[in-house]
């Protein structure tokens, strides 16, 4: 089969590079992304490899380059995306990008180092501005008649000593400081001075109304201006400690009125001269900010690829002399010819006149899993992937899933206007898809929609060909081809009697079903609406969950017959398969046995009150019970033979359980007996391969040592997963009824009781009210109907690709194929590179 249907055939290749070469040629391999590269110097510390230096000059210009980044998004300054991947510079680039880097870092600090020495000048003047302006308000009322206050706060703060002593030696004069404090701060650093001071203080406070910025980090802050009055060096002292403590701001403040003006005026001066320089110095940091802003996503992407190249070729291992390096790695065969062809452009690069060597190497290793895909398959990859990345070469289970999963989701969401609605949200995502996928967001939900809107948009349009199918569009029929039903009694009687019965017997019905999906007349059919399509999808759901279960098996054997496992073959895939047609395969003919020989028009015994129940037909089946005698008239079987068919098997049935079971594990005990060797390792695929799967062997055939118990033991729990999985996974099926039952429901309750409301009123007034209740509904509708209840037939149908079809075949227990590629080193924002080492 081809690559979509498995993963890629892969080779360990040894690759011989010389030293002068080897830095374009992984270049090359890094733009071509299909090589991942083996770490062959597993024991050297990462500082101990031969490239480390280069790997830390590259650290050093990331640095600089989100130092740059943070300081063009403070400023708000956009960054030019081209979309464009430059290639990666030579190494002897990398000086001129490390001089570029050091030039724009050193430049862009001492712009701020000066942008900052400049604000909190700025501060200082401003703050003293306010300091003189607010302190002249209180000297003026000083000098205003106020004298009575000054006086009475000069006897509170002299004592009866210090004012006898001065009547001798005339007035006595009160020392004061002035200041700055943050207002959140005030409170307590009013309550502090009274305690420290005991009181012989006095403070005036008054609030800046415009916030300060602040110089260290630009945050907006409210500050007061206050004044102290005290008496005393002591006192004084004491003053200045606790504005040091409180990260108080104290400026000169001169007592003359004159002096106090001529220093407000200097003030002022100089605010506008610092100004002026702030406005300069922002001019040229913006400036240079711009045009950084031009090339920094260039920059990042050429400094991530370097880093990466010499990340990986720390993974080399140097031979004696020095001059070539060698490596391993693995490649897809598929593409060994267009590996060659860059090797050869990466040697032409670089000038050297030695070609590389690509040798292809016998290994037992189990290669990566490789599967290609492309912008529609990837989402449905890693809905497989997220299982469990599949064993090298096993069957892939993505391409089927491309089908059934949006099918088996529209079987529970089947509904032609909420699919409508989710394949146009889908359908819309794919058409702006390049203008979504560059912007590049980080939110995780919208991402996950994004990478998932082919899926979305599959779902909405199965939910639309399953909604046609059940007749159903927001509760509601459509009377496409008109119904096959007529109604035989008159208008009173339909009025006046509120149960009335069309029969399929008589010419109420035409005989023939309507031509595509449900019949709308069951739309009004309240009484028994749900009985009908309870029965009709309970079947269904058991139908489609018969066969994605055998296709699973069927799978199985597409596994085991490539890797020719004869054992599994015969002893797991044989005796599973029969186990499930001659059980439940045969209960889905039996559906279709009854749906075709009963009828209403038929004569006895096929009329359809003879009809038997499957689930009763089945246990008796299984029970090897005897069916209850059927009504008179009626006859037991659906068929001739039927009793003995059914005996039969259920007896093969039954029989393949001891093959499951002991079959295999016998075998591998003969043919170690056979070999004379106790326990053997493997070497023979017929020996491997314990699991439903059998794609144990894929990495070559070889396994490890198992006693012969450990055998026993794990073939006994695979027969008895099976064996009681066929019956729970048959069952889990009826989700698939659940779900679709539960959701026609819901969309019929908010019908009923919400938009129902506003369609009932009449006149303007019920226009208004229709227009409220409308929007209410369809808020409910896409909330409840689209979005929760959409998320939970996902899960379910996830479930049921996950346990109850990738089971029966699919073990996923491979590694997936990393390539060294600089798309997704620089899509995963550099670290992809880190991890190389």
């Amino acid at each position: 089969m081809g690559s979509l249907f498995r993963s890629e055939e892969m080779a360990l290749c040894q690759l011989f590079l010389q030293s002068e070469a080897a830095y374009a040629c992984v270049s090359e391999l890094g733009e071509l992304g299909l090589v991942q590269f083996r770490d062959l110097n597993p024991d050297v510390n990462a500082f101990q490899r031969k490239f480390v230096n280069e790997v830390r000059r590259c650290d050093e210009m990331e640095r600089k380059l989100r130092y740059l980044e943070k300081e063009i998004k403070k400023d708000g300054i956009p960054m030019l995306d081209t979309g464009e991947s430059p290639e990666a510079p030579q190494p002897r680039e990398m000086i001129d990008l490390e001089a570029t880097f050091e030039k724009l870092e050193n430049e862009l600090r001492e712009v701020n180092q000066n942008a900052e020495a400049l604000k909190r000048n700025f501060l200082e003047l401003t703050e003293l501005k306010h300091i003189l302006r607010k302190t002249q308000v209180f000297f003026d009322e000083q000098e205003g008649g106020l004298n009575h206050t000054t006086e009475s706060m000069t006897r509170a703060l002299i004592t009866d000593e210090a004012r006898t002593a001065g009547a001798s030696m005339g007035p006595v004069q009160l020392g004061f400081v002035a200041g700055v404090i943050s207002r959140e701060k005030l409170p307590a650093f009013e309550r502090m001075l009274w305690r420290a001071c005991r009181g012989n203080v006095f403070l005036r406070q008054a609030m800046i109304e415009s916030p300060l910025e602040d110089p260290t980090n630009g945050d907006q802050v409210y500050k007061s201006v206050f004044i102290i009055f005290f008496q005393g060096d002591q006192l004084k002292t004491r003053v200045k400690k606790i504005c040091e403590g409180f990260r108080a701001t104290l400026y000169p403040c001169p007592e003359a009125p004159a002096d106090r003006r001529e220093m407000a005026m200097g003030v002022m001066t100089r605010i506008e001269d610092l100004n002026t320089v702030l406005g300069q110095t922002q001019d040229h940091r913006h400036r240079v900010l711009v045009a950084a802003a031009k090339n920094l996503k260039n920059w990042f992407v050429k400094v991530r690829k370097i880093k990466a190249i010499y990340h990986t070729l720390n993974l080399f291992n140097l031979d004696v002399t020095q001059k070539c390096l060698i490596a391993e790695c693995w490649v897809p065969l598929l593409d060994f010819e267009t590996i060659q062809l860059a090797l050869r452009r990466g040697t032409e690069r670089s000038g050297s006149s030695v070609p590389p060597i690509l040798n292809r190497m016998q290994t037992f290793e189990n290669p990566p899993t490789y599967n290609r895909t492309n912008k529609f398959t990837k989402a449905f990859q890693a809905l497989i992937d997220a299982y469990g990345v599949a064993s090298y070469r096993e069957m892939n289970p993505a391409p089927y899933t491309i089908i059934t999963f949006p099918f088996l989701f529209a079987v529970m969401f089947g509904d032609i206007g909420h699919g409508a609605i989710m394949a146009l949200f889908g359908l819309w995502m794919i058409r702006k898809e390049k203008g979504l996928a560059a912007q590049k967001t980080d939110n995780e939900i919208w991402n996950i929609f994004f990478g998932g809107r082919y899926i979305i948009f599959l779902m909405g349009v199965f939910s639309m060909y399953t909604g046609l199918i059940y007749n159903d569009i927001f509760s509601k029929s459509l009377n496409i081809f008109g119904s096959h039903w007529h109604l035989s009694y008159n208008k009173s009687t339909v009025w006046n009697n509120k149960m009335l019965q069309l029969s399929p017997a008589t010419s109420d019905y035409e005989g023939t079903p309507y031509p595509f999906g449900m019949d709308p007349i069951w739309q009004v059919a309240t009484s028994n609406k749900i009985v009908f399509q309870n029965a009709y999808k309970m079947k269904i759901s058991i139908i489609l969950g018969v066969l994605h279960m055998i296709f699973g098996v069927v799978m199985s054997w597409h596994n085991h017959t490539y890797f020719r496992n004869r054992l599994s073959l015969i002893y797991e895939f044989i005796p599973q398969l029969v186990f499930l047609l001659l059980l439940f395969f045969y209960m889905v003919l039996l559906m279709f046995i009854k749906w075709n020989r009963y009828a209403a028009t038929n004569a006895m015994p096929f009329t359809e009150s003879c009809a038997p129940s499957i689930l009763i037909t089945f246990i008796d089946m299984v029970l090897f019970n005897e069916p209850k005698t059927p009504p008179k008239g009626c006859e037991t079987y659906m068929f001739w033979g039927q009793h003995f068919i059914q005996v039969v098997f259920v007896l093969i049935a039954l029989g393949c359980i001891p093959v499951m079971l002991l079959g295999k594990p016998i075998k591998i005990m003969q043919a170690r007996k056979l070999a004379n060797v106790q326990p053997i390792t493997g070497t023979d695929a017929e020996v491997g391969g314990m699991s439903n799967g059998g794609a144990v062997g894929a990495g070559g055939g070889h396994h490890d040592e198992e006693e012969m118990s450990e055998i026993f033991i794990h073939q006994g729990i695979h027969t008895i997963e099976y064996v009681l999985g066929s019956v729970s996974h048959t069952a889990s099926y009826l989700r698939l009824w659940a779900l679709s039952l539960a959701h026609a429901q819901l969309a019929e309750v908010l019908w009923t009781m919400v938009l129902s409301i506003g369609l009932n009123k009449e006149d303007w007034v019920g226009g208004i009210i229709l227009t409220v209740v409308f929007s209410f509904w369809a808020i409910l509708t896409v909330g409840i109907l689209v979005l929760m209840e959409g998320l939970s037939a996902f899960l379910h149908t996830l479930r049921l690709h996950w346990v109850e079809f990738q089971s029966k075949f699919y073990l996923g227990q491979g590694y997936a194929f990393q390539p060294f590629s600089f798309d997704t080193i620089i899509e995963n924002g550099g670290g992809a590179s880190g991890d190389a080492e």
